[in-house]
């Protein structure tokens, strides 16, 4: 593979692509978009057993969506949180494909009205 495919942002690109593909995942982010919560109080609201959650949390701060911070009181739970700079990514990469299908369908547009315009004049229509 060339260097640019597998450039730094690239390889990010993909895991957050990879880890927001599964519905469970997307319920998380969904959830902690709201506010941080513990494994405990996402696998309630997922209806979801915490082994299970486990798994996904896993993939996502894997992936630099989620990240996980220790509770002063409690060594054993961590409060998880979205990582905003990771979705900035996604929501960079996205506009710029946005931008370039505009572009395209815009010129694509035009040689089409041109092509009907010649059409026209030529009688072809």
């Amino acid at each position: 593979m060339s260097a640019a495919v597998e450039s730094p942002s690239n390889v990010a690109l993909a895991r957050a692509f990879a880890a927001l593909a599964d519905p469970t995942r997307c319920a998380v982010v969904d959830l902690l978009r709201a506010r941080p919560q513990r494994a405990s109080d996402l696998a309630a609201a997922l209806q979801i057993a915490p082994a299970g959650l486990s798994r996904h949390l896993r993939l996502l701060e894997r992936s630099g969506l989620v990240a996980a911070d220790a509770v002063a009181h409690d060594a054993r739970v961590r409060l998880y949180r979205l990582e905003p700079h990771v979705f900035a990514t996604l929501s960079d990469w996205a506009s710029t494909m946005q931008h370039e299908w505009t572009d395209q369908l815009r010129a694509f547009k035009a040689h089409a009205e041109r092509g009907i315009k010649a059409a026209r004049r030529t009688g072809k229509t």
